[in-house]
C-alpha cells in the first residue's frame, strides 16, 4: 500500500522556519503533483501550496512570499519551507500527491504534522 510520510513538524517562535517533508514510500507510486493543506483546530482545511510536474507553483496570498513548495524527484519527497512564521500559521498540515502507481494516477494524503507558532 502507499503511504505518504510526513515529517519536520513543531514548534517554532514568531518569525522563524520550518520545513515540511512528504515522502511517498516504495518505489511503484512517482509523484507528478502535490499539494500542501492545513487546517487549524474547528476550521475548515485550506490550500496552501501547489507543485506540478514541470515545477510549475502557486501559492495561497496568506503564504505568498514566505513559503516554498518544492520536490526531489529522485528522493520522491515533496518539501513546503516556511519562513518568517506567523502565530496564524498554526495548524496540522497535510501533503496531497497525485501519481502513477500500477497504471493508474491515483492520489493519497499524509498523516498530518502538526506546526505551532508562538508569538
Amino acid at each position: 500500500q502507499v503511504q505518504l510520510v510526513e515529517s519536520g513538524g513543531g514548534l517554532v517562535q514568531a518569525g522563524g522556519s520550518l520545513r515540511l517533508s512528504c515522502a511517498a514510500s516504495g518505489s511503484t507510486f512517482s509523484i507528478n503533483a502535490a499539494r500542501w493543506y492545513r487546517q487549524a483546530p474547528g476550521k475548515q482545511r485550506e490550500f496552501i501550496a501547489a507543485i506540478g510536474s514541470s515545477g510549475s507553483t502557486n501559492y495561497a496570498n496568506s503564504v505568498k512570499g514566505r513559503f516554498t513548495i518544492s520536490r526531489d524527484n529522485d528522493k520522491n519527497t515533496v518539501y513546503l519551507q516556511m519562513n518568517s512564521l506567523k502565530p496564524e500559521d498554526t495548524g496540522v498540515y497535510y501533503c496531497n500527491a497525485v501519481g502513477t502507481y500500477s497504471g493508474s494516477n491515483p492520489s493519497y494524503w499524509g498523516q498530518g504534522n502538526q506546526v505551532a507558532v508562538t508569538s
